[in-house]
């Protein structure tokens, strides 16, 4: 995309850079890692599924499975500091905020022990507007696949 930044080198966002890009904090922040980053084309998000995260108390007790929609707000997530790296937005505020889930699919539990791998793609971006192909794996069985239109909003 011609938003990217050239110069820009980063192809890893650690839990520091993670935080100084999106403003999602525990409970509800749900990447670990973006490795792979490919300038604002793609990056593939890592998260560490464990017993300890909220949501496995209520679903479910004797059986937890992750919801769903958490793990698609993973790969909003992993989109999210994609673009934050490729536009430099550490530091800046930026929140995002969905406004559209398409083609939601899910195809394999994902439970604690996973590591789940977001593998996101750009459809479109530039501008505040952005949709992304985001594909869930969990040992390279498919887990989650959507896509999904985001906002990006910059404050001056």
């Amino acid at each position: 995309m011609s938003d990217t930044n050239p110069n820009s080198d980063k192809t890893t966002a650690d839990l520091d850079l993670i935080q100084r890009i999106i403003p999602h904090r525990y409970p509800f922040l749900l990447v670990d890692r973006v490795r792979d980053i490919s300038g604002s084309e793609s990056a593939v998000g890592i998260k560490n599924v464990t017993f300890n995260e909220p949501h496995f108390q209520g679903h479910f007790p004797a059986a937890p499975i992750m919801p769903g929609v958490l793990i698609v707000e993973a790969m909003a997530q992993t989109a999210a500091v994609m673009v934050g790296v490729a536009l430099e937005l550490e530091g800046k505020g930026a929140l995002v905020y969905f406004m559209s889930v398409e083609k939601a699919k899910f195809r394999r539990k994902v439970v604690p022990g996973d590591v789940l791998e977001m593998h996101v793609t750009t459809l479109r971006g530039g501008g505040k507007v952005w949709k992304f192909n985001g594909r869930a794996t969990v040992d390279g069985q498919l887990a989650c696949e959507a896509e999904f239109t985001a906002m990006i909003d910059v404050p001056k």
